[in-house]
């Protein structure tokens, strides 16, 4: 017995002075180890910038690994590449960790199943930790694991060069659903959840869209099927035709919405309504109720030129109508991604690209909504498309949007990182290039080293404006008592 209270206090020690940390420790590309390696190499001083914290030069070393280039060949190209400006000292320290953190990212998201690499998500999140300190006088952050957290900028930055986890328009809403319970500053654990989720939202689309359902219909077009509901008996979803009412299968592809009402032991054919070509659709929240009643908020209102009465669709719930919500941002991201195609009639590779921007968009969600922990999503915060239909100038960047798409082949006739990426996924590729280059400084997609592009320049713009509007709302409605008009508060108040 005296031997077993001997062990257990010199266990308890030895956990107290920090000896086993290495047994709980997250895995972190800021291993002693390599730091210790960098010092002892021959060629120490080749693998280090002073002008650069020393968690911005573990970073870099990576990437040059990735990359299989030296730091001294990445400092050769950076400045070859780059203008002036973004070379400039003051600069200098982040502008050249976003070029090899983009060039290394962009060569690594054409691995399969990269967001299930532990190491990847470690990667990235001590990019971001690493851009928020890329200076040597940052500060003496060694471990990007004890405790580090992550504000909006670092991670809109370097998201944004991965497609499937952010974009553009939506980066700083996704970060505030992550970060809403914890300070708005991210930590590891919950961003490293979201990757998770992400990959098997992907590997549930790719499941889906290789199986039989529905396969002659989808064929022709190569329709992916991007959410089902209407399985479980419990969760039916209700298709209203006039005063007739079935339940039944609802399933969502990147072209259109198939509705499959049940029959004893299968399903009727399926009833297709279309989203891709321009049939005047009208998509939009409405009630139902017995008798024809307007009692419950919980449905879809679908009508089209094709149609000789509109349908709607109930998601029954017994709590809100989130399942609503949900299946109407959806709906309209697949219809608003083919409007903005017709409209600025976008076609090839380009079209598939702006199919899987809207179908990248609806897995973030997918994701995001299996994380319990997060708070009440709003669906079409979210989604691009969506985003756009919303904000002041969303038409403005959506021109800008189409600009890049058609302006982003390179000389070789090749497409940037942008439709690279998000085509492997999917198990196609196009082109062979990770990265382009233009006059104003390195471009990894949609993102340019030490700038913003003119896509960034218009989110910006519409976002301040919608701004704008809701503080111009809030003035009006703060001079309002109960509805009353201003004169007539002041003179109520006068007159007492």
């Amino acid at each position: 017995m005296a031997k077993v209270s001997k062990t257990r206090n010199m266990l308890e020690g030895l956990m107290r002075d920090g000896s086993f940390k290495w047994l709980t420790r997250r895995p972190s590309v800021f291993d002693d180890e390599e730091i210790e390696d960098m010092e002892r190499s021959p060629s120490a001083g080749s693998n280090w910038l002073p002008q650069l914290s020393l968690i911005a030069n573990v970073v870099i070393r990576r990437c040059s690994k990735i990359l299989g280039l030296s730091l001294g060949q990445l400092r050769q190209d950076f400045d070859a590449e780059a203008c002036d400006p973004l070379k400039y000292q003051s600069n200098f320290a982040r502008n050249f960790l976003e070029y090899c953190c983009f060039l290394a990212l962009a060569r690594s998201i054409h691995i399969n199943g990269y967001l299930d690499d532990n190491k990847f998500r470690r990667l990235t999140f001590d990019m971001m930790v690493a851009w928020e300190f890329p200076e040597a006088a940052s500060g003496p952050f060694l471990h990007a694991d004890d405790g580090a957290t992550i504000g909006v900028e670092a991670f809109s930055r370097i998201a944004q060069a991965i497609p499937v986890v952010a974009d553009v328009v939506v980066s700083d809403k996704i970060f505030e659903v992550l970060a809403a319970s914890t300070g708005n500053r991210l930590h590891f654990c919950v961003y490293e959840k979201y990757l998770i989720r992400l990959e098997r939202a992907i590997r549930k689309l790719q499941s889906q869209s290789e199986s039989s359902l529905l396969s002659s219909i989808r064929l022709q077009r190569g329709e992916k099927i991007l959410e089902m509901d209407g399985t479980v008996t419990t969760q039916p979803v209700l298709e209203h035709v006039g005063i007739s009412t079935w339940p039944g299968r609802l399933t969502l592809t990147d072209h259109a919405l198939y509705f499959e009402a049940h029959r004893v032991v299968s399903y009727d054919k399926a009833k297709s309504y279309d989203l891709a070509d321009d049939l005047q659709q009208v998509i939009k929240p409405e009630l139902t109720g017995p008798w024809g009643t307007r009692l419950f908020d919980k449905a879809i209102f679908y009508k089209s030129v094709m149609l000789s009465e509109p349908i709607v669709m109930e998601f029954p719930e017994l709590k809100g109508h989130t399942r609503r919500d949900y299946w109407l941002a959806i709906i309209r991201e697949v219809l608003y991604a083919h409007r903005f195609m017709l409209k600025f009639r976008i076609s090839g590779v380009e079209r598939d690209e702006v199919l899987l921007k809207a179908i990248f968009g609806i897995l973030r969600v997918q994701a995001l909504k299996e994380m319990s922990s997060l708070p009440p999503l709003c669906f079409e915060d979210l989604l691009m498309f969506n985003v756009c239909d919303l904000l002041p100038r969303g038409d403005l960047i959506l021109e800008k949007l189409a600009n890049m798409l058609v302006t982003g082949k390179m000389d070789r006739g090749n497409y940037p990182i942008a439709a690279l990426s998000l085509a492997s996924n999917f198990g196609f590729v196009i082109g062979t290039s990770y990265g382009v280059a233009n006059e104003t400084g390195p471009v990894v997609g949609e993102i340019a080293v030490g700038e913003m592009t003119p896509l960034e320049k218009a989110v910006k713009e519409a976002r301040n404006r919608y701004q704008n509007v809701v503080l111009a709302q809030a003035t009006v409605d703060g001079v309002k008592v109960d509805g009353i008009d201003t004169n007539l508060a002041v003179m109520k108040v006068c007159l007492i």
